[in-house]
């Protein structure tokens, strides 16, 4: 995607343009020709080491916007909420936190830079989210010792965000924290619980919490979903993934390892205690993939997964995404309807 040289921010016919590169199907970005790729990379990453990869290059496609194209946040501002930011009520927010410092990340903002890389009670952090997989997730940003600082790509596998690590520019995997190819090949970031719920949740959770502010706010359209009608497809814009057969595949499933739950089953129970796992519904949440004004959304509403421990109810790690992005990841793994 170009900058508008007025400098008015991102142009909609850049948008349009990303989203049918990103419906192309892979065999025609050139999923055979990965020599030819290889080569491309080799000259963009010449500090990434091709050498070591866990999955096959052939499964990596060019998401549309160069490395960095989306820029993550590294210097994250935040206000208290009682300060209104202009959210409404029902707008989608990470809700993440260490002991006493919790702290919203505000999908408005997360559309545009996808990573947040942040220091949440005393620990590093990256907050990421991957529109197209409606992945939300937080990882621990420490390896071997080490603190990594993450960036996007612009590449694309299974139709989730690679980030890359500036340390070593080694690929990595959103969905899974794994990284795919380069020094790190193999090893992966351990993945913090957090919540994709609504502002208005948050904000009775968390009376004294913070919320994620831009530094710029005409840096970007924040508040417009640059993916309209996106979840309300039929099919993902993928045609070379598999597709679950229990639900639709832009269903929106609740993950927990290898196994799920779809959100309409949720919506109706209401509530579900499976072993020691326990899944609440809440209704209020809006989707971020829906109008093209976040706040003029439909509501989907949102989940809580927490796990017993004693008389105590503890967050565990948990992914909201979409049934096919399940199925690509864990496809031996099964939607409970």
């Amino acid at each position: 995607m170009r900058r508008d040289p007025g400098g008015r921010g991102w142009r909609r016919r850049d948008l349009a343009l990303a989203l049918a590169l990103l419906a192309v199907p892979a065999r025609w970005h050139g999923a055979g020709a990965v020599e030819d790729r290889l080569g491309r990379w080799r000259a963009e990453w010449p500090r990434t080491d091709f050498g070591r990869t866990t999955v096959p290059l052939a499964e990596i496609r060019d998401g549309g916007p160069p490395k960095d194209g989306i820029p993550p946040i590294d210097r994250p501002l935040f206000l208290p909420v009682s300060s209104p930011p202009g959210l409404v009520d029902g707008e989608p927010v990470i809700g993440f936190g260490i002991g006493d410092d919790l702290r919203a990340y505000p999908l408005r903002y997360l559309l545009w830079h996808e990573i947040v890389n942040d220091q949440v009670g005393g620990v590093p952090v990256a907050v990421t989210y991957c529109p197209l997989c409606n992945a939300a997730i937080v990882f621990d940003r420490r390896v071997e010792g080490r603190v990594l600082d993450f960036g996007t790509t612009g590449k694309l596998r299974r139709a989730d965000l690679v980030m890359y690590d500036r340390q070593t520019e080694s690929w990595w995997q959103q969905f899974s924290g794994e990284a795919i190819v380069g020094r790190y090949a193999g090893t992966r970031l351990v993945m913090l619980p957090a919540r994709l719920e609504s502002w208005a949740e948050f904000r009775a959770r968390a009376p004294e919490g913070r919320v994620l502010v831009p530094e710029n706010r005409r840096l970007r359209p924040y508040g417009l979903n640059p993916y309209p009608g996106y979840d309300s497809g039929r099919i993902p814009l993928f045609d070379d993934l598999p597709v679950p057969e229990e639900v639709p595949p832009l269903a929106r499933v609740v993950v927990v390892g290898e196994r799920a739950w779809s959100f309409d089953r949720l919506r109706e129970l209401g509530r579900l205690e499976v072993e020691d796992l326990v899944l609440t519904w809440h209704p209020g949440q809006l989707s971020a993939l829906d109008a093209p004004r976040i706040e003029e959304s439909r509501e989907v509403g949102s989940v809580t997964v927490q796990r017993r421990r004693g008389d105590a109810l503890e967050d565990v790690v948990h992914h909201v995404t979409f049934a096919f992005v399940f199925k690509a990841f864990v496809p031996t793994g099964r939607i409970e309807r």
